[in-house]
Order: structure tokens, then C-alpha cells, then sequence
């Protein structure tokens, strides 16, 4: 069985994710690749009636962190792990970056506390040299907040964190780049003040040095 894949998109609203998730997942389904997309917080039915609270329900930051990692749990063990198991190609709108940069760096949430929230969902006590589960690639879609927000105005009703001053993102933005720091082999960091096509052929050329495929695949997002 082909071993499976794990790819995780982060980056602020705005930054321009989908499109290239979607394109990511045509690429691979054209390799013969089953592919699962999913997303956090949510991915399950339990972690998307945890999501909406997240998202729009005002509570303490230490509550916040707690449920992020509650879906999370459930995420792995009914999503991520069976399809990984599976060979599929799994590829996730966040994971846990996105709480780093969102609870620690936008909110100020202690940064040990989520380390060890982290240890106790992403450890993989299964194996016989205990790791983390983490993906094999976390694809940062780095934007400035400004141009984020120009992109948003207009976009959708903002939810709670999408309402949040420049400021709040200016500290999202340093928490994902304090993130990328201490994993930067795992991390590929991606100008989206860019052009779509400029960004897509980043992405691609960032996935397939992965794969040790060619580039110049055909696909845009």
C-alpha cells in the first residue's frame, strides 16, 4: 500500500487557501491518488458543532484553546488516521499551527500550555518510537493583514475571529512565523501578495520537491 500523505494549509482569512487546496487535490487525483479534504476546527460532525461555537460563540481563551483541541482529537482518531492508514492523501484546511498563531499568537494564550494540549491530542503512543502526528508538509500561505482585510471586506459576513482589528492579525501572523521557525523543515512559506498564478506555481513547486515529481503539471487552481 502506498504510504499515506499529509499536507496542511494555514494562514489568515484572506490569504487564499481554497482554490489552491482544490487544485492540490485535482494534481493528486490525477497521479491515482485518493485524496480526503477536510478542515479544522471541524472535519466531523461533533468537530463542526465545536467549530461553530469557536467561531462565534464569545468564552475565555484557555476554553477556546480546550475545544480547539477537542476537535482536533476527534478529527485524528475518526478522519485524518483511518485515511492516512488508507494511502490517502490527506489535505487539511489547518491543523495545529493555525491554534498556535490563533490562541497564542493572536489571543496571548501561553505557549507551553498549547505544547502540551498538543503532546496530549498529536501523540502517536501506537508506534514504537512515539512521535507527534504532524503533517509531512505545512503549506503557509503568508499574507499582510492589510491586504487580507482588503480581500475580506466584501467577501461574507465576518465571524468572530475574522472581525478582530489588524492588530490581532499582525500577532496571527507572528505566531505562524514563530511556528514556522521551530519547524522549518516541515514548513514551506509562500508569498500570497501575489498574483493567483504566482502563487499556485509556489504551492506546486513546494509539494512536488516533496514528492520528487516534475513540476509543470498543467493544473491552476
Amino acid at each position: 500500500m502506498t504510504r499515506g500523505l499529509f499536507i496542511s494549509f494555514e494562514g489568515i482569512d484572506g490569504a487564499g487557501k481554497s482554490s489552491h487546496i482544490d487544485g492540490l487535490a485535482a494534481l493528486f487525483r490525477d497521479q491515482g491518488r485518493h485524496v480526503t479534504l477536510t478542515r479544522e476546527p471541524g472535519g466531523t460532525p461533533l468537530s463542526e458543532k465545536l467549530r461553530a461555537l469557536v467561531l462565534h460563540d464569545p468564552m475565555h481563551p484557555l476554553t477556546e484553546a480546550l475545544l480547539m483541541f477537542a476537535a482536533r482529537q476527534e478529527h485524528i482518531v475518526q478522519v485524518i488516521d483511518p485515511a492516512l492508514t488508507r494511502g490517502d492523501v490527506v489535505l487539511c484546511d489547518r491543523f495545529t499551527d493555525a491554534t498556535f498563531a490563533y490562541q497564542g499568537g493572536g489571543r496571548g494564550f501561553d505557549w507551553q500550555v498549547l505544547e502540551t494540549l498538543e503532546h496530549m491530542v498529536q501523540m502517536r503512543t501506537d508506534l514504537i518510537d512515539k512521535s507527534l502526528l504532524q503533517p509531512d508538509l505545512t503549506v503557509w500561505f503568508d499574507l499582510p493583514p492589510a491586504v487580507a482585510a482588503e480581500r475580506l471586506v466584501q467577501a461574507r459576513i465576518p465571524d468572530k475571529f475574522e472581525a478582530q482589528p489588524i492588530a490581532f492579525f499582525e500577532n496571527v501572523r507572528n505566531g505562524y512565523a514563530r511556528r514556522c521557525a521551530q519547524n522549518p523543515a516541515r514548513f514551506v512559506q509562500i508569498n500570497a501578495n501575489q498574483s493567483r498564478e504566482g502563487v499556485w506555481l509556489e504551492v506546486e513547486s513546494a509539494v512536488m520537491s516533496l514528492l520528487a515529481l516534475p513540476n509543470k503539471t498543467g493544473h491552476t487552481p
